[in-house]
């Protein structure tokens, strides 16, 4: 990981004598330079910034270059700040490993490299496997959204974090030509398929160590509609593939287990007219929209083999993505109406017992009207762990829906996505494996 650091540099989007606060790109000396519609949220930070024995009472800007990750921390203190205490560097610099591990396991991911720059002891811990220990066993980040897209053939992404409110970008050099589709992620790693020649390959990554690999060629050499789920406690990951892009029901479902780097096959999804090629996987089962038989197909990742479940699904639904939540729960997302003035979004929840759709939330119209303002406007959604995310693809704005707390937030800085721009929920963890 000696050159990672270097690798996030060079994939930043500012030049060193440049950085960016509220869309707006600044020289060094604080002038306005270039001004852009994108705008980012800065992370909060109300520790003491001032110098020993002084005092600010005033809302202060700290302006802060970081290695190899673009973003601005804004510093406002609200009260008056106490002086710093001076600490001693005979005493820090004998910090025990296991505290300091600890202490640096709590960092929030993106921060890390700014921090490997400290000293060389601190440059080697963040490659010790203790350290990467204390990581997995401290809290996770947080939900956060990777968006990837190429730009003349080069790989970019961009990672917003939700707690920290702040977009991050990432270098994706490392990818191979031919990854050109976004998978999907699931527990620090991400997935992407695509063609190599005339060959269908697929590959897994962890963004942060910027490490990947090749799976091995699948047992029918087709596009396949897949989907990605880790396990932590394992330590392994499947990747299942099902039908082909083209509607093949005639191919056996493939799965692949990282333990044994082997895909195995089993049963064929039943003859089925799929209505979406969208996937949601909740509770070891994967979830697929029919329209014929109606209702869903899904497939129990522990038997091997398929199954229709009768649910039938809301009159008018004009669109409908199925998300995976937290607990067993598995939503159906999509728009109601004929006409563009009487349509809205509404959101249900399976109940597995009785098999119907039950409404559970529908989004405001202002929100509905800022996100789609044509009713033949194309959206995605996406979700993860009760989270529901909306892109729209011309107005370029994204709309998050916590159903837990069933409150509806913009997400900021959304326009950076391209109209060819893919985007999936994201959790950064060094500890992700790619074996």
């Amino acid at each position: 990981m000696d050159g990672i650091g270097r690798n996030f540099e060079a994939g930043s989007g500012l030049s060193g004598s440049q950085s960016m606060k509220n869309g707006i790109f600044r020289d060094d000396d604080g002038r306005p330079k270039q001004e852009s519609p994108m705008r980012g949220g800065g992370s909060r930070n109300t520790s003491p910034m001032g110098r020993v024995g002084s005092r600010n009472t005033s809302p202060s800007r700290v302006k802060t270059k970081p290695r190899g990750l673009d973003e601005e921390t804004v510093a406002t203190f609200g009260k008056a700040v106490h002086p710093d205490v001076q600490m001693e560097d005979n005493i820090w610099a004998m910090l025990p490993e296991d505290l300091l591990n600890e202490i640096l396991a709590r960092v929030p991911p993106f921060m890390i490299f700014r921090l490997r720059s400290v000293c060389k002891r601190w440059n080697s811990i963040l490659q010790d496997n203790s350290f990467l220990k204390f990581h997995s066993q401290a809290p996770a980040h947080g939900p956060c959204l990777l968006t990837f897209w190429k730009n003349s053939q080069t790989p970019q992404c961009s990672v917003f974090s939700l707690p920290l409110k702040t977009w991050y970008r990432i270098p994706f050099t490392f990818l191979p030509q031919w990854a050109f589709w976004l998978v999907g992620s699931s527990g620090g790693l991400v997935c992407f398929s695509g063609l190599d020649g005339l060959t269908f390959r697929t590959l897994v990554c962890n963004p942060l160590t910027q490490s990947w690999r090749t799976l091995p060629s699948m047992h029918y050499n087709q596009q396949r509609q897949l989907i990605m789920v880790v396990d932590r406690m394992e330590r392994s990951f499947k990747v299942i593939a099902t039908s082909d892009i083209y509607g093949d029901k005639s191919l056996p479902t493939e799965v692949y287990d990282s333990k044994l780097d082997k895909w195995f096959l089993h049963q064929i999804m039943p003859a089925v007219n799929l209505c979406s090629s969208k996937m949601a996987y909740c509770d070891s089962r994967l979830y697929l929209e029919t329209l014929s038989p109606l209702g869903l197909m899904m497939y129990r990742l522990d038997t091997g083999y398929w199954e229709h479940i009768p649910a039938k699904f809301p009159r008018s639904l004009l669109d409908g993505y199925l998300i995976a939540g937290s607990q067993k729960r598995l939503f159906l997302v999509g728009r109601i109406g004929l006409y563009s003035t009487l349509q809205s979004m509404r959101i249900w929840e399976l109940d597995h017992a009785k098999t119907i759709w039950v409404e559970i939330s529908r989004m405001p119209p202002k929100y509905f009207r800022a996100l789609l303002r044509l009713s033949a406007e194309r959206f995605e959604c996406f979700g993860q762990d009760n989270l529901i995310c909306f892109t729209s693809w011309n107005q370029g704005k994204g709309l998050l829906y916590d159903v837990d707390k069933k409150v509806w937030s913009w997400i900021a800085g959304c326009a950076l996505q391209s109209y060819n721009s893919q985007v999936c929920f994201y959790e950064p963890r060094f500890d992700a494996s790619i074996y």
